[in-house]
């Protein structure tokens, strides 16, 4: 029917911890990211959430949904990082390596992009350039030019890896063949979320584990040092 109506999920991942695995929504981003004409927003911290409320009250042309974390999620230094605004445009570079050219793009949503923050900062201690983008919504990123996607995710640059704590299903879009999502396969499990999330791998140390594969690999098609 086109109408706005705004949509308020909570419980957005295996954060649910002691609820056990029959409580985690392991597919719902998936689910909701493929029904017709709905976008969703899965913000990385408090100000992302504000600025996806004013993008909420601003959407027409149909539902808009925001799923937000259950868990404590740390508020970024938008002093040390791209502003929140750019949730408007569905992704946007929130950090990079400054003065080089990455060698691979950390992609990340709601509460992961704090890891992949904090694998830049280890790559880089490593001499790896990194760019690493804040991704909230599919749908509003798609509904940009061109020429924007590509500034945010440039084709010669294939190396890249997403990361959220769901099914990977409909990520491949963004990273491509030569890319990798460090998502969930299984259902959960019961415990404190954060030994969750160490057991099934949403850590710094295992997202820069999965980066340095990436990086080890022969030049993508297209991945000409010149690129990089």
């Amino acid at each position: 029917m086109g109408l706005h109506v705004i949509f308020v999920f909570t419980h957005d991942s295996i954060g649910l911890g002691e609820d056990g695995p029959t409580h985690q929504p392991i597919e719902h981003l998936a689910a909701l990211r493929a029904i017709p004409n709905l976008t969703v927003i899965r913000p990385c911290d408090a100000n992302e959430t504000a600025e996806a409320w004013r993008v909420a009250m601003t959407h027409s042309g149909g539902p808009l949904l925001l799923a937000l974390s259950r868990q404590k999620v740390p508020t970024l230094n938008r002093s040390q990082v791209a502003p929140a605004s750019g949730l408007a445009r569905g992704a946007y570079v929130l950090a990079e390596t400054w003065g080089r050219t990455p060698e691979i793009i950390l992609i990340g949503t709601g509460a992961e992009v704090q890891l992949a923050l904090g694998a830049k900062g280890e790559l880089e201690k490593q001499g790896r350039a990194v760019r690493v983008v804040s991704m909230p919504s599919f749908e509003l990123f798609e509904s940009q030019t061109e020429a924007y996607r590509d500034s945010v995710l440039p084709p010669a640059i294939r190396r890249r890896l997403a990361i959220e704590a769901a099914a990977p299903l409909g990520w491949h879009r963004w990273v491509g063949l030569d890319g990798d999502v460090v998502g969930m396969s299984t259902f959960g499990a019961s415990g404190p979320y954060q030994d969750l999330m160490k057991h099934f791998g949403f850590t710094v140390e295992n997202v820069v584990e999965r980066a340095a594969k990436l990086l080890a690999r022969a030049n993508p098609a297209g991945d000409s040092p010149a690129a990089r």
